[in-house]
């Protein structure tokens, strides 16, 4: 039995899969939240659910290829952000069943988890995605603040065009300031930050762990405001409540 990615790949798939690897957090915590007998490897990135007990493969970038094997998944769950196209395909290669996510939007995120859960897994809906979706299936608010998101310093950098956290904005009823950058994760200078054109900040945890001692001290004319990174750009059941809880950020 095969099944298609998110991009357009055919990959053999056994249904209902019984062991799961997942390459990406924020799919570990969908994985977990479904079928969590399933899940028997993730990366030590992959903090949610804080309980996980599965074996730890090292990192997004560098997942230990031959720990993966060793578990004989049923599937490997990888991104195409988030994880090398090398690492899946020796993988691949190997054997190894891989299917790849690509999630740019709210919706693009809900199609893909659907088809991940239901198509490749053989699971079915699960009810927290079906929650999520009814979260975000009311129109944007109007007149929302023209929001920057940095992702790092020392460089600055912040989230630039095509992005699902850019979409999550949008989807917020914010303006997203950087929306037409050039590049999705651009580098940018502090003034292109902290200047006028530009209501209010948003500082995550993730992927530099920005803090009320390290971030906002930086900005002199914006407002900041910490937020959980993980509400804005994990796609999984954590979008259950990002709407509810991202919108009071933006107040």
């Amino acid at each position: 039995m095969t099944g298609t990615d998110d991009l357009g790949t055919s990959v053999p798939v056994v249904r209902p899969a019984r062991r799961v690897v997942s390459l990406v957090p924020s799919l570990t915590e969908a994985l977990a939240a479904t079928r969590p007998d399933a899940l028997v490897g993730a990366t030590d990135w992959c903090t949610h659910p804080a309980n996980l007990e599965v074996t730890r493969l090292r990192g997004t970038k560098n997942p230990d290829r031959a720990a993966i094997e060793a578990l004989r998944p049923d599937l490997v769950v990888a991104n195409q952000e988030e994880n090398r196209e090398l690492d899946v395909r020796r993988l691949r290669e190997a054997g190894v069943p891989v299917w790849v996510t690509d999630v740019r939007t709210v919706d693009q995120a809900f199609a893909s988890m659907r088809r991940l859960l239901d198509e490749a897994l053989g699971w079915g809906v699960p009810a927290w995605l079906e929650q999520a979706e009814q979260a975000w299936s009311a129109p944007p608010p109007p007149n929302g603040p023209r929001v920057v998101v940095p992702i790092w310093r020392d460089p600055w950098m912040a989230v630039g065009s095509d992005t699902f956290t850019g979409d999550v904005l949008r989807r917020l009823g914010a303006t997203h300031v950087l929306a037409d950058a050039e590049g999705r994760y651009p580098h940018v200078e502090l003034d292109d930050l902290d200047r006028d054109g530009v209501d209010l900040v948003l500082l995550p945890d993730e992927p530099y762990v920005f803090t009320a001692d390290d971030g906002p001290e930086a900005f002199t004319h914006v407002p900041t405001r910490l937020v959980s990174g993980r509400l804005l750009t994990w796609y999984g059941p954590s979008l259950v409540h990002a709407r509810d809880e991202l919108a009071a950020a933006l107040r």
